[in-house]
């Protein structure tokens, strides 16, 4: 019953829009018209800008976090990376946007901060790191999950493993498109680092 309540508010929080919230409010716009049409921070930079992406992302991260969190708090007896995969779910699929929602790379993230901050700290930086090199946000958002896989390794946490593998093919599989542009040479570059 835990894991049922639990995944469900999990997967609530996840379908939070932030950057559909942030845009209407702040901008009157609905980044879903604009950019690459997506509801995620990327877009949220592109179309809003650098202070509203901040916002987007950081509200993204904590959908992830609280999410794994609450079980804490509430002393409940379920295994909380599973419980973390529900807002993923919800932020990538979410019930209060028509079920089209991000690419889940800040969500993912923030499940990662709610339970081990010190890899959390390292994919920021391996983030950070490679979209200072690269400009490309979407290649940086894959090559950080690589990282956070080999990091789990390092740890020797088996359900860390398991999840960060499961968040980077997922990861990969939500950015095909942009994999395909790319290797194009028609991706998208950032101009704000």
């Amino acid at each position: 019953m835990e894991y049922i309540l639990f995944a469900i508010i999990a997967y609530l929080l996840g379908s939070i829009p932030f950057g559909v919230i942030v845009g209407k409010v702040g901008y009157n716009i609905d980044i879903r018209e604009h950019g690459s049409g997506n509801l995620g921070a990327t877009n949220s930079f592109r179309v809003l800008g650098v202070k509203a992406g901040i916002i987007v992302v950081a509200a993204d991260i904590l959908k992830g976090t609280i999410a794994t969190v609450l079980p804490l708090l509430f002393d409940a007896d379920v295994y909380r990376l599973i419980i973390g995969l529900f807002a993923v779910a919800g932020h990538t699929y979410p019930l209060f946007a028509k079920f089209k929602g991000g690419k889940a790379v800040a969500t993912s993230g923030g499940i990662l901060l709610g339970i081990n901050p010190i890899l959390f700290a390292i994919i920021v930086a391996s983030f950070l790191l490679s979209l200072y090199i690269s400009k490309y946000v979407s290649l940086s958002s894959m090559i950080t999950g690589v990282v956070a896989v080999i990091v789990s390794i390092i740890f020797m946490d088996i359900g860390l493993i398991i999840v960060t593998a499961a968040l980077t093919i997922f990861v990969f599989y939500r950015h095909a498109d942009n994999i395909k542009r790319i290797k194009n040479k028609t991706e998208p570059k950032i101009t704000w680092m």
